[in-house]
């Protein structure tokens, strides 16, 4: 199987932008690596879209599935997809499903994974809390959870 990407030194991608571009007919993406800042990727056009469709496709075929298929098939796909969703109450686990669905639909609708990911590690971090039975007991605590709106903080102008 052929690399999904290459590494490439962002100055070489400078010095030889022909050579670098020529790369992704072997890989899928380059990554450009940048000393003083985040990496960037570099892929073709079409594979841009390809990706698209096929998260837009996952997106509606998961809605899908947690609507027509009983809820304990759609748990155990998602216990061995996330193995993590095994420490969150039953509850939570529902919740997440839901929140699931709306936000992977939004975020095909938009070409934007960031919205995904963002929940996923939301999620992750909640699991990781449940799991831990002193830091549980910790955050649930008296006073008991939330502890109301946070002010908003004067900004200097």
């Amino acid at each position: 199987m052929a690399a999904v990407y290459e590494e490439v030194p962002f100055s070489e991608f400078l010095h030889r932008p022909a050579a670098a571009a020529d790369r992704l007919e072997r890989v899928r993406a380059l990554r450009l690596r940048r000393r003083d800042a985040g990496d960037l990727a570099l892929t073709r056009a079409d594979q841009l879209e390809r990706d698209a469709v096929v998260i837009d496709f996952t997106a509606r075929l998961l809605a899908g599935l947690v609507r027509s298929e009983p809820t304990d098939v759609v748990r155990r796909v998602l216990g061995e997809a996330l193995p993590w969703v095994a420490f969150l109450p039953e509850e939570d686990v529902d919740q997440l499903l839901s929140e699931l669905i709306t936000v992977a639909q939004g975020a095909a609708s938009l070409e934007n994974l960031s919205p995904i990911a963002v929940l996923l590690a939301q999620w992750r971090h909640t699991a990781e809390i449940h799991a831990d039975p002193v830091l549980l007991e910790m955050i649930s605590r008296e006073p008991s959870g939330d502890l109301g709106p946070v002010p908003t903080p004067d900004i200097p102008r």
